[in-house]
This record gives structure tokens, sequence and C-alpha cells, in this order.
């Protein structure tokens, strides 16, 4: 369908734009929260506790911050060293994409999935927003690949890896990678009746291989939570971690409890899907939409010309996860890789087949989105953040050269599709990491504020706050928690600053302290964007501000 030639030279660009993302300021509130984590291990020497700030942390295993803290023992303490881990898992799950798509259908298929997932806008986005979705991603595809591929071809090593990527997954999010990878496994034995495949020996292996991998979160679990019963978690004590792990974590995502609930809309993962699949979303769904209608043809009766997995594991896994009580647009990015495979076979069927109706159809609606595109990075570049250097003019016009060329060239429909779709997501996506993140990131309090520390060397220790209000990106590039203390304790500190909000400046204004020097940062949650602050008229209503004071007595 493409040429090896053209679709290495997409994917070249499509990881510059994921190295672009590497390097910016790391997003409050998850990314800086889990970077944090996996600092304080690596500067207080302990893998075995997880501490979110001050409190104990049950609710995900360790895997995501080990390796976020083995990334900064070999790069030392930098954002682009806690995404290495996440970026290496995504680019293991494009080419389990690959890998699954070949194996079901044939090379092609592969190609264009590992393509189609890599440019999915929540995959991208999760490159520079990492959390540990991203891990778990990776490594169920690659899981859910491997024991596919025991199944078609009964060898042991592929149980073998199976059951690793499984371990490493659900040491990474617990037991919803194991539905993730259980549920389409399931619909792709009852479709090919190959039940006998996990009735023999080469079971028990993967199983004993699962159980060696998990071992050592059980462990950490063990020694954190099972033999420390006077802890109190979440309001209880006599807390078991293993027993957590292993049976409630899922179950209290479910029902909220614990957690909190966020959303009761069961159709939110549906209206979600529609951003988070772009540029592909329409034929994602008219491909899923097609594979209904073909197995309803066929009364789910076996034909080799087809699989299950995908639609069966799409349909599964998105029924549960709707009935879920805290939700949010990430818990989508682990079934991407299904979608990727369903969406690249129905593209190569349509390739192979000559729809020519339905891929012109297809080409108009690419060619929308481009036009969307192209309006949403003249107004970011233009309007909401002006463009100020001429190395941004220029690469912002190398990028528009590159796409209109793929856009203006005749060559098949089918190809045109994906490379407008790709470019679409490459033009979108390198304005967002190159220019629109490192600007919206000035309006991020914490991280804004740490520069002005460093640049003033002002002794990290000697610098405090009043509540218990995360200030994630400040302790991250300070490579120093804000140590939280009362007002009452601040009479015994002879040089201290306060990092404060506008309500808790008042209270020291009516307090007896004064302060001599001030500096003050904009203050916005930039992972809630809103027309107000993308408005540079309005965006100053939208602002806060957090202070930086030297306290005097």
């Amino acid at each position: 369908m493409i040429s090896n030639v053209r679709y290495w030279f997409l994917m070249f660009l499509v990881l510059v734009v994921y190295i672009a993302g590497m390097f910016s300021t790391l997003f409050e509130n998850d990314s800086a929260q889990f970077a944090v984590m996996a600092m304080r291990m690596v500067q207080e020497n302990d893998f075995i506790n997880l501490i979110k700030g001050t409190n104990e942390y049950l609710d995900k295993p360790h895997m995501h911050y080990w390796l976020a803290a083995l990334s900064f023992k070999l790069f030392g303490l930098h954002d682009w060293a806690y995404r290495i881990p996440g970026l290496l898992a995504t680019l293991l799950g494009a080419y389990s994409c690959f890998g699954l798509g070949k194996l079901l259908y044939n090379k092609e298929v592969g190609k264009i999935a590992s393509l189609i997932f890599l440019t999915s806008q929540t995959i991208v986005l999760s490159g520079i927003d990492v959390r540990t979705d991203a891990v778990l991603t990776g490594f169920t595809i690659f899981g859910l690949w491997q024991l596919t591929a025991y199944i078609e071809k009964n060898a042991l090593k592929h149980m073998i890896l199976g059951a690793f990527g499984a371990g490493i997954a659900f040491s990474t999010k617990g037991q919803i990678a194991l539905v993730v990878i259980g549920l389409p496994i399931l619909c792709h034995l009852a479709y090919t009746r190959k039940w006998n495949r996990f009735i023999n020996w080469r079971v028990i292996i993967g199983v004993l291989v699962f159980l060696l991998t998990i071992a050592p979160i059980l462990y950490a679990y063990y020694v954190q939570f099972d033999l420390h019963p006077e802890k109190i978690i979440r309001g209880r004590s006599n807390r078991s971690g293993i027993f957590f792990i292993l049976w409630e974590q899922s179950f209290e995502r479910m029902s909220g409890e614990g957690i909190g609930k966020n959303s009761s809309d069961y159709f939110f993962f549906f209206h979600t899907f529609l951003w988070v699949f772009l540029p592909w979303t329409i034929i994602g769904l008219a491909a899923y939409y097609r594979r209904i209608k073909t197995f309803i043809r066929l009364r789910f009766n076996y034909n080799p010309r087809y699989e299950f997995l995908t639609l069966g594991g799409i349909t599964l896994i998105f029924i549960l996860i709707s009935f879920a009580q805290f939700k949010l647009p990430h818990y989508l990015n682990s079934i991407i890789p299904l979608f990727s495979v369903l969406t690249a076979s129905y593209l190569f069927s349509l390739s192979v087949y000559s729809k020519k109706n339905v891929i012109k159809f297809f080409l108009g609606v690419q060619y929308f989105i481009l036009g969307i595109v192209f309006i949403a990075i003249t107004l970011f570049c233009f309007y909401v953040f002006e463009l100020r250097s001429f190395y941004s003019y220029l690469l912002l016009a190398i990028t528009s050269v590159i796409v209109t060329y793929y856009t203006l060239k005749q060559e098949e429909y089918s190809i045109r599709i994906i490379t407008i779709a790709t470019t679409a997501s490459l033009l979108l996506n390198s304005v967002m990491n190159f220019h629109f993140y490192p600007n919206l990131l000035q309006y991020q309090a914490g991280s804004a504020m740490s520069k002005i520390i460093h640049e003033n060397k002002i002794p990290v220790n000697t610098i405090y706050k009043l509540t218990e209000e995360h200030t994630w990106s400040l302790d991250f590039y300070n490579q120093y928690p804000v140590q939280i203390i009362s007002l009452e304790e601040l009479e015994n500190k002879n040089d201290s600053w306060l990092y404060v909000s506008d309500e808790e400046l008042q209270i020291i204004r009516e307090s007896v302290y004064d302060w001599d020097k001030q500096y003050t940062v904009d203050d916005f949650r930039i992972t809630r964007l809103q027309a107000k602050f993308l408005n540079p008229t309005s965006r100053r209503k939208t602002l806060k501000s957090k202070y930086l004071i030297h306290i005097i007595h």
C-alpha cells in the first residue's frame, strides 16, 4: 500500500515529534507527581516504599516508578530522563502492533497498524504527559501479541514472552492489564476454537513466568503494607497490599470507593474516543461497524479470513470500563492498539477490493481533518501564542511544505489517506511539542518559580509552604520537596522563604510577619484549558498568582 521509503520517512518524522516532547517541562499533576515519587526513591535509596508527598501510596504498583528511577540513576534527575521508559514502551507498543497485525493479517496491515498507533492523538500526548499508561499500553499489546502467537504457533517462547509482558503490565497498573490482555484472548479462543492450546504444560511455564515477574511488586507491597497493619491508608488500618493489588484495586475503581467518583456518564468513553483516536477516528468507527456487520452476516461462524480478537476485545473492554465510576480519557490508551490493527485491516481490504467510492469518501474526511488542523495551528502560532523566533517560522514552513507536497501529490487514494492522516498528526503535534506546550508551560507556577529560584541561587531547603497543597513541578525542578510549616513554627526559622497563593499572602499580611523580597509568577491549571485562557485578550482574567517571599522577623 505504501512504499518502504515513504513509510520510514514518515516514521522518522513521527520519532522527531516524540523526541521533541521529551524535553518539555513536566506537566502537573500526574507527570510531575510520578517523577517526584521516582526521584524520592533515588534520593533516599528506598525502592520499596511508594510515597506520594507525605502519604503512603497504595493505588498503583511500583513498576512505572522503578523504571523512572532506573532512568534517573542512569541519566540524572532530568525531565527527559523521566520520559525515556514511557517512550521505549510506546515504541515497543508500535512494534507489537506491527507484530499482531502481521500475525492476524499480513505484513502490510502490521506496518499500517504501527503507524496508526504512533500517530493517534492520545498516544502522542502520552509521550509528553507521561503517566503509567504509557508503560501499561506498550506491555499489554506486547503480551497480547505474544500470547496470540502462542495460540497460533504453539511455541513455548511466545508463552514465556507473553507471560512476561503480562507480568510487567500488571506490575505497572494492576488488574486492568490482565483484563485488556485476557478479554481479546478469550474472544480469539472462542472464535477459533483453539481452547486446547491452554490445556498443556506450556501454560504452567507461562503461569510461573508471570508469577516470577510480578513477585517484586508483591514483595514491595508486603513490606510496605502487610508488615505494618498499624498504618492508616485511606482511613483504614490493617490494609494488605497484596490483597489490594490482587483483588481490591479494580473493584475500587469500578465503584469509585477510596479514590472517589468523577463520572457516571456511560457514554464518556465514546465521546472521548472521538478525539483520542484522531486523525483516524472516522475510519476506525467505520472499520468497527463494518466488522460487526460481517460477523452478524456470518452468524459468528468461524471464517479464516477474519479475526474476532480486535472487535471482541474492543467491545468487551469498552463496555466494562464504561461502568467504572472513575473515568479519565487516558484509560482508552490500552485499546488503541486493538483499534489500530482493526483500522489497518479495514484500510487494506478497501485497497485490495478497490472500494473506490468508500476510499474517496475517507480521503475527503482526511482532507477535512487536515483543514481543521491547519486552522488550529494557525490560531496556535499567530493568535494564542505568537511565533517569535526565526527557527519557529522555519520549522513551521518546512512542515507545511512536506504536508502540502503530499496533499497535492497524485497517487492512489488509499496511499493518500494514510499519508495525509499521518502528516495531519505530524503537523499538529510538531506545533504542539515545539511551540504550544513550551509557551503554555510558562503559566505553570511551580516550574516557572523553580527557574527564578535557580537564577537567584535561593537554597531550596529554606523554602516552605503553609498547606498540604501539592507542588509537584516545583518539587521536581528544585530536586527537593517543599516542606510544610505552620506560622507558629516559622518563628524559629532565621532564613526562610514561603511559597504561597493570593489567599495565603493575605494571611501573611495580617500576621506578625513581613517580607523584604518577593517573586511572582502566573498560575494556571494547564491541563484544563479553556477558551478564555486561549484568547490573549481575556487570558489575564483566568490567571492566578503564586508568590515566593523572604520572611523577616
